[in-house]
């Protein structure tokens, strides 16, 4: 076998995995990555997100991780809100149509500047109402969108499929729990195609099932949509597990969780109290079309407030 001969087939061979190489870099990068390579992680959502308990617990989280730089963490929730941009009729008495993501999304994305964004829809874009092909398309198109904006936007995305309805209090003439079933399988589906996709909606309706064998009145929800502090705490169970950190779903309180993290029970306080302050500033800056939400302050004050309280954090952590 001549040496040129030789020389053309070892180019012949590692070729692939030379192309291999290449598409490398445009493979998602591991959880652990994603927060390594994140500066402003950004929460998405409805009144579910917008209420902040689940977040911080994700950010407090955060600060057991040993990473060297720790993300900032931004809820932008806005209750009522979809991103299929529906809303049925005589939405609040009448007083206000459901906000559409896509109305804000972008002024939204253009104020936090985020590196990675957590949303989580689906709870109010079936409308409450029986499955339909039409909204469910409007449901798609929505997260299409929303996907391609976050990437425009430099950011990467992970998506939360819907939370458990409970059908048990608040009934209806057919499962609403059903219907997000189908929402659920659509987006898990999309992994396939290379979509980050942390899936609650499964889990949560297991969990329910399974405690209501020991309690069948148990529920996470009391109104069938929003979830209560241990239905916050599952949330972001689900969550923390996605990222690596199993753990979590073994613990029954948050404070059992951080207490085996050696967390001073102080620190969870004031991230909620942090988080509070940072979405009431960027969501009401952003702007929006749903009324009753407070402004809060400029975001150069609440910057300010947030970094008095990151000190805060940081001694109580050093002191204990």
């Amino acid at each position: 076998m001549s040496p040129k001969f030789c020389l053309a087939l070892l180019v012949l061979l590692l070729a692939p995995l030379e192309t291999a190489s290449a598409q490398a870099p445009g493979a998602n990068p591991t959880p652990l990555e994603l927060l390594k390579q994140s500066k402003r992680i950004v929460f998405l959502g409805d009144s579910i997100t917008a209420a902040g308990e689940y977040v911080a617990y994700f950010d407090t989280w955060l600060l057991t991780q040993g990473l060297e730089k720790i993300p900032a963490v931004i809820d932008a929730g806005l209750p009522s809100e979809t991103v299929s941009g529906l809303s049925e009729d005589g939405h609040a008495g009448g007083a206000f149509p459901r906000p559409d993501l896509a109305e804000r999304l972008d002024r939204v994305l253009k104020a936090t500047k985020p590196d990675l964004v957590v949303a989580c829809y689906g709870m109010n874009c079936g409308i409450y109402l029986p499955f339909d092909e039409a909204r469910f398309k409007k449901y798609q198109d929505g997260i299409k969108s929303l996907k391609s904006a976050v990437e425009k936007a430099g950011a990467k995305l992970i998506i939360v499929t819907p939370p458990f309805y409970d059908d048990l209090r608040s009934p209806r003439a057919f499962s609403y729990n059903g219907v997000l079933d189908r929402y659920g399988q659509w987006l898990v589906e999309q992994r396939k195609a290379g979509w980050m996709v942390a899936d609650l909606h499964e889990p949560m309706t297991k969990e329910v099932a399974k405690r209501r064998e020991a309690d069948p009145k148990f529920t996470f929800q009391p109104d069938g949509v929003h979830p209560n502090s241990a239905g916050h705490w599952f949330v972001a169970q689900q969550l923390i597990a996605w990222f690596g950190d199993e753990s979590a779903t073994t613990a029954a309180t948050p404070e059992e969780f951080f207490k085996a993290k050696k967390l001073p029970p102080e620190v969870l306080p004031l991230v909620k109290q942090r988080v509070g302050v940072l979405r009431d500033s960027y969501v009401g800056t952003a702007g929006h079309k749903r009324p009753g939400v407070a402004k809060g302050l400029p975001i150069p004050e609440a910057e300010q407030k947030a970094a008095e309280l990151t000190e805060k954090i940081t001694k109580t952590l050093t002191t204990k």
